[in-house]
């Protein structure tokens, strides 16, 4: 019985170690540290080889060769990696287990954004994404992965910037794209006066279960989006307290 169980950690420890190895290839298959992934497996193997053959000296080299390959991994594809950690960090499973300190702080330094610039006029489109996901919205905009700050979002809708014009994605105190294309609702009884920002967050958030928050460049007016609907007019308080609440109902493990 004691061997049978040792069978079964050693497949479990192999198809743990496989599945590592095939996710790890997969998220750099498509960028520039595929190639060094695959000469640090090299040295890995060689060294392996010549553990087995009882080459000390060759070992050596190779031990110490791979010590500096990994610390040059490490550097040069650090943003790659945080891209990585970033994701782990949003899967469902491990969701429960972070604090909601990040997502209360997004909260704040995008409604403090969002009425700088309804006092300056100047347009917005803001998506807090749920849990469906918005794979296809987020494809046709620029990827940024950086944190949410007042002044990044302010600079990214002036109107001379090349993205001001579409929309952001904000997730788990992130900033995930910006120049995003939201789709546009196909209600017919929208009012006529409603502008394009506000039809494409009507839009997003019949398809998603996302939030939208829209600063009108005409009027200075701030809305909120969510499930089709359309609030106008928030204050500041107002709209801290909703996006809060809707953040709070999506994480109820961590309340």
């Amino acid at each position: 019985m004691i061997q049978w169980n040792h069978w079964l950690l050693d497949l479990l420890d192999i198809g743990i170690v496989a599945a590592i190895f095939y996710k790890l290839y997969m998220f750099i298959r498509s960028t520039r540290a595929v190639t060094m992934f695959l000469g640090l497996l090299l040295i890995i193997g060689a060294g392996v080889l010549a553990q087995w053959l009882g080459l000390n000296g060759l070992n050596w080299i190779i031990g110490s060769l791979k010590t500096i390959w990994l610390i040059g991994f490490l550097i040069v594809f650090q943003p790659e990696l945080r891209r990585a950690l970033s994701n782990l960090g949003q899967n469902p499973l491990v969701r429960p287990f972070i604090s909601r300190t990040e997502t209360n702080e997004a909260v704040d330094v995008v409604v403090n954004a969002v009425f700088e610039m309804a006092e300056a006029r100047i347009g917005a489109l803001i998506v807090f994404l749920g849990h469906a996901g918005l794979k296809g919205v987020i494809e046709t905009g620029t990827p940024l992965f950086a944190r949410a700050s007042e002044e990044l979002i302010i600079s990214i809708f002036q109107p001379r910037s090349p993205l001001h014009d579409g929309a952001i994605v904000v997730h788990g105190g992130q900033i995930i794209a910006a120049g995003c294309i939201l789709p546009l609702t196909q209600d017919p009884h929208l009012s006529r006066t409603l502008g394009t920002r506000h039809r494409a967050a009507i839009g997003i958030t019949e398809e998603s279960d996302c939030e939208v928050i829209i600063v009108s460049e005409e009027t200075g007016t701030i809305s909120y989006a969510q499930g089709g609907h359309l609030k106008r007019y928030l204050t500041r308080e107002t709209l801290r307290e909703t996006l809060s609440d809707a953040m709070a109902e999506r994480e109820p493990e961590a309340a």
